[in-house]
């Protein structure tokens, strides 16, 4: 079988990205005897792309880069789609397209992996990006796939239901494939977790860790406000927070002023993101909404407690292995900060639970599953 995927998304550096980096990577690896053509399109950044073919390299596996500017893909593909991606990388079986992009095919079969619905459930989530563009361009791209796709991958059992509720798309079209955290996430030893605190200015001892965008949907507001509470009990206790600015109010001056505990490190390399999770009293992860949840899995990979949402997706994924707490309570945050914080017993059993929770998923089995939606359709 000769495949075509879309890598385009590697270059962002999102959670999509490692989904798209490591899922080809385990395909390329699993399916010796099938042929892959790497298809990647970035105006402005190949370099990703090219380090990625160079490190995935093998006698299976091509690559099609191109330099297109985002509009013009947008346009042809999600737009009035024309074109098909055959023009570009040849004769292929299936097309396994990207987050973003839906191109048309001549004769190949077609597979998109949809990750969410936020544009649908939180489309004001996008506005500070220029988002009116980015909503308009995922509802065509997922009009595409509900006309035209032969199988949708649905990371989650949740976002399977998001999909036949909001795009009515019939569920026998679905394949739920979880995916998994990146192997490289696992236990670290104290001297690195002392340095990477060290590095980051983490000084007052023990920390609480959340990792993800800065926005709304991730609820910081009322994790921040939980954490003041805490705070004047627990002198010692820092909240460390990891992720970009994505939209919204962000965490003013003020705020960190009126509250120097916490600590905004912004965008931080794996290592010593493994390192943050392996040292952390326990990462919360109170979001809102998510089409998976890969954070959790990370934290559970290292080691650390989790408390995530009873939500969705979060407790799918978290199943037993988790404190869960209704997000939009303030004190439910409290209360289960307080149960790891105090009670050792809960702790241990947290991220003995976990660790083998994030066992579960694995990006080999991702791949084989992920192949047998391909084959399926022969």
């Amino acid at each position: 079988m000769k495949i075509g995927i879309d890598i385009s998304q590697i270059v962002f550096g999102t959670g999509v990205s490692t989904y798209t980096r490591l899922l080809a990577t385990s395909l390329c690896q699993e399916a010796k005897d099938d042929e892959f053509v790497l298809f990647g399109s970035s105006f402005r950044n190949q370099k990703p792309l090219k380090d990625f073919y160079e490190n995935i390299k093998t006698e299976n596996v091509k690559k099609k880069f191109f330099p297109f500017p985002p509009k013009a893909l947008e346009l042809l593909w999600n737009g009035i789609h024309v074109f098909p991606i055959e023009n570009l990388i040849g004769e292929i079986d299936v097309f396994h397209s990207s987050d973003w992009l839906e191109p048309p095919t001549i004769k190949a079969k077609r597979v998109t992996t949809i990750h969410d619905l936020t544009v649908f459930k939180y489309p004001e989530t996008f506005v500070a990006r220029g988002g009116h563009d980015i909503v308009e361009n995922q509802k065509r791209k997922l009009f595409f796939v509900k006309q035209y796709g032969d199988k949708i991958i649905a990371v989650s059992e949740t976002t399977k239901q998001d999909i036949i509720d909001i795009l009515k798309i019939p569920e026998k079209k679905i394949k739920v494939v979880y995916e998994a955290a990146d192997p490289d996430f696992s236990p670290r030893p104290v001297s690195q977790i002392q340095k990477v605190k060290e590095k980051f200015l983490i000084n007052n001892g023990r920390y609480l860790l959340c990792v993800g965008a800065r926005e709304p949907r991730k609820n910081l507001n009322r994790l921040i406000a939980a954490f003041v509470e805490i705070a004047g009990a627990n002198p010692d206790l820092s909240l460390v927070i990891v992720g970009k600015y994505g939209w919204g109010d962000d965490i003013n001056q003020n705020t960190k002023n009126q509250i120097p505990k916490i600590k905004l490190l912004g965008f931080v390399e794996k290592e010593d993101l493994a390192a943050l999770y392996s040292g952390a009293e326990g990462f919360i992860y109170p979001s809102l909404y998510e089409g998976f949840g890969l954070p959790i899995l990370e934290a559970m990979a290292c080691g650390c407690p989790v408390i995530t949402s009873n939500l969705g997706s979060m407790k799918e994924i978290a199943g037993e292995s988790a404190l869960l707490i209704e997000p939009e309570n303030v004190e439910s945050i409290v209360g289960a900060i307080s149960k790891i914080c105090r009670n050792k017993k809960v702790s241990e059993e947290l991220k003995i639970k976990g660790f083998k929770r994030a066992g579960e998923f694995n990006w080999q089995k991702t791949a084989s599953q992920t192949l047998e939606v391909y084959r399926a359709l022969f």
